[in-house]
């Protein structure tokens, strides 16, 4: 199908940029997930003492043959679903789908004595919790290298302007001065925070059966120690999947894993994008006061009808789409850790939108790096703007007063400054009239906006 007749952009306008997790997060991507846990589930079973016979080396090498899905393998599970397939008839069901194309597929082979072992004692929550844990474990790992090539070009912006002082606005209203790059550096701080948060967390699986129990496994083979098979096969996983997040076997489970931890992953990544939402609104700011100018691109538009524009459209779209994908994260937990009973099928389509949130992430991530690809600081305008406000440093003479145990000094600095437009001329007079020494006056004079930043260019540099 044609990009331009997809109905939601990141399938359409938005293809190219979201490329990268149309094989995570797919329809294609989610039968493979299955077709590697249905495989390596039965190599895992084939190692225990069952009537089911060893699976020799060659035969695990084409087991995971299968891993390497084409879209024609694809299309092939979609018609045993929808369809039919070959004598198979429409199953209208998606696992079930899956394990009919594996029986298929290894029918002909040396395996075709071991077919009613694929899926053995599961229910379809357990291929399918597992696969979604690999499908999240991959689109972390694409999200998180993304957002280190977001946090390069911050750390960039915080070291080229570590010492360049600026007018810092609380309220809006001119505020005791700071410097660009530490400005930055907060939000530095902030995202690599969040990104600790994230790599340390843990997905819950769960190859329980279909209320949690073993019911089906121990009634085949109750000698069976399966809660050890269960920690054991999800720790082969993380060896087959290496990515930064683990997944650990939950135990405790109705005929679902609960999405607990999905939830709290998607929440870690739910506050990066709000703390960049608050980065792309302050970049907006930054550009409308033209303390920071975006470099021309020969040919773009600004406008269509104010041919000098150059709006801050990357980090306006980063912007939006960032926030549908948080509304989607906020929605998922609200919604996925609540199912009726032992299990209700709402969470399924729900499930199936994990990509849509991933997706508008993911190219939020790449707008903003566009947007930050095509800025540079103005920082004579940002001197100059910071220098037209010198009743900054009322607080220092202020706070220097109290020190010396001058009286009432905010007093004296309010009734300078408030509400009237002061110049260093009027600060130089005025500590002239006060009653304190030489050297105190002299002390107070050295003040000027530039250098009133405190260790703002120090913090920086940490």
């Amino acid at each position: 199908m044609s990009n331009l007749k997809a109905i939601s952009p990141i399938d359409g306008r938005y293809a190219k940029t979201s490329e990268p997790l149309i094989d995570i997060f797919s329809e294609k991507g989610l039968m493979r997930y299955r077709i590697i846990v249905e495989g390596e589930y039965l190599i895992a079973l084939s190692k225990l003492n069952l009537k089911l016979r060893k699976i020799t080396e060659k035969e695990q090498k084409l087991i995971r043959s299968l891993y390497d899905l084409s879209d024609t393998d694809a299309q092939i599970i979609s018609d045993i679903e929808w369809r039919g397939y070959k004598n198979i008839k429409a199953t209208d069901h998606d696992v079930k789908a899956v394990e009919y194309y594996l029986k298929d597929r290894l029918g002909n082979t040396s395996l075709k004595d071991v077919l009613e072992w694929i899926h053995f004692g599961l229910t379809s929550e357990d291929t399918n919790n597992l696969s979604y844990a690999l499908m999240i474990q991959d689109g972390v790992e694409v999200i998180l290298n993304k957002l280190n090539e977001v946090q390069k070009e911050i750390d960039l912006l915080v070291k080229a302007n570590a010492k360049l002082p600026m007018l810092a606005r609380t309220h809006g209203q001119s505020a005791s001065p700071t410097t660009f790059g530490k400005e930055f550096k907060v939000f530095h701080a902030r995202i690599d925070r969040q990104m600790k948060e994230l790599r340390s967390k843990h997905i819950l699986a769960k190859l329980n059966g279909a209320t949690g129990n073993y019911n089906a496994h121990i009634s085949a083979y109750p000698k069976t120690d399966w809660v050890k098979f269960t920690k054991a096969f999800v720790a082969d996983l993380n060896k087959l999947n290496p990515k930064t997040i683990k997944l650990e076997a939950n135990l405790f489970t109705t005929q679902i894993e609960s999405h607990d931890s999905n939830i709290e992953i998607f929440d870690c990544v739910r506050r990066i994008n709000t703390i960049l939402i608050d980065f792309d609104q302050d970049m907006w700011r930054y550009i409308s006061d033209e303390w920071i100018v975006q470099k021309q691109v020969e040919g773009a538009v600004g406008s269509s009808t104010m041919p000098h524009k150059t709006n801050p459209i990357k980090f306006e779209n980063s912007e939006g789409n960032l926030g549908l994908a948080n509304s989607l994260f906020e929605f998922f937990a609200r919604k996925l850790p609540i199912s009726r009973l032992q299990r209700d099928l709402t969470d399924s389509t729900v499930q199936r939108n994990y990509g849509t949130a991933f997706a508008h992430s993911f190219i939020a991530y790449e707008y903003l790096l566009k947007g930050l690809s095509r800025i540079s600081v103005n920082g004579t305008k940002v001197v100059e703007v910071l220098n037209s406000h010198p009743e900054v440093i009322a607080e220092a003479i202020q706070t220097v007063l109290r020190r010396e145990g001058a009286p009432m000094p905010y007093e004296q600095l309010k009734a300078l400054t408030k509400g009237r437009k002061v110049t260093l001329k009027d600060f130089e007079e005025f500590i002239d009239g006060l009653k304190v020494s030489d050297m105190v006056k002299k002390e107070l004079k050295k003040f000027t906006p530039e250098n009133y930043i405190g260790i703002a260019d120090k913090l920086a540099g940490k």
